[in-house]
């Protein structure tokens, strides 16, 4: 069993990597994937990412953030300890809802935000412990690198290595 390659083209420039994707891509290469600085707009149809489900997390995260918003101060306010205010009673939801709309708005987005930061970490394998996937660390701050893996090309080393070369990269390694 032959182990599989993984061939890494560097680039200076977010245009030129754009430019030769779709080249490649025209070519019938797959990109396994593309590693930058900052997000490079129009990327993500090219190489086929499909549009993330971070937005379907955050409303749920959301969603339960108000109900547990909601049902908390219904507990507080007219289950547990109701509290007779400026001579008004609170012996029903109904008529508190105002008063608690600050508040499940706030708890709403707390739970969102924080839902979506830990997802996020949690997809992107970034969390403090985890070894990062970036192969290159001065991706971070102004390379840009694409993964190629020839078995996903039907093509060998060579031929994409030859085809990786007119795109414009400055550097090509293989592991």
């Amino acid at each position: 069993m032959t182990e599989e390659k993984t061939i890494y083209a560097t680039y200076d420039d977010d245009h030129v990597l754009l430019e030769g994707a779709k080249e490649l891509v025209a070519k019938g290469v797959h990109i396994r994937d593309v590693f930058s600085p900052f997000p490079i707009h129009g990327l993500d149809p090219v190489i086929g990412i499909k549009q993330t489900r971070l937005a379907i997390c955050a409303f749920l995260y959301g969603l339960v953030g108000l109900t547990l918003a909601l049902s908390g101060m219904y507990y507080f306010m007219i289950v547990d300890w109701p509290m007779n205010i400026g001579g008004k009673p609170n012996d029903f939801f109904y008529q508190n809802i105002p008063a608690f709309v600050p508040i499940s708005f706030e708890f709403t987005v707390l739970l969102a935000a924080h839902g979506m930061a830990l997802t996020y970490f949690i997809r992107n394998w970034t969390l403090p412990g985890i070894k990062p996937r970036n192969p290159y660390p001065e991706t971070t701050d102004d390379k840009f690198v694409m993964e190629l893996h020839p078995s996903d090309s039907h093509m060998t080393a060579e031929e994409l290595t030859e085809h990786l070369n007119k795109t414009g990269t400055i550097r090509i390694e293989e592991r």
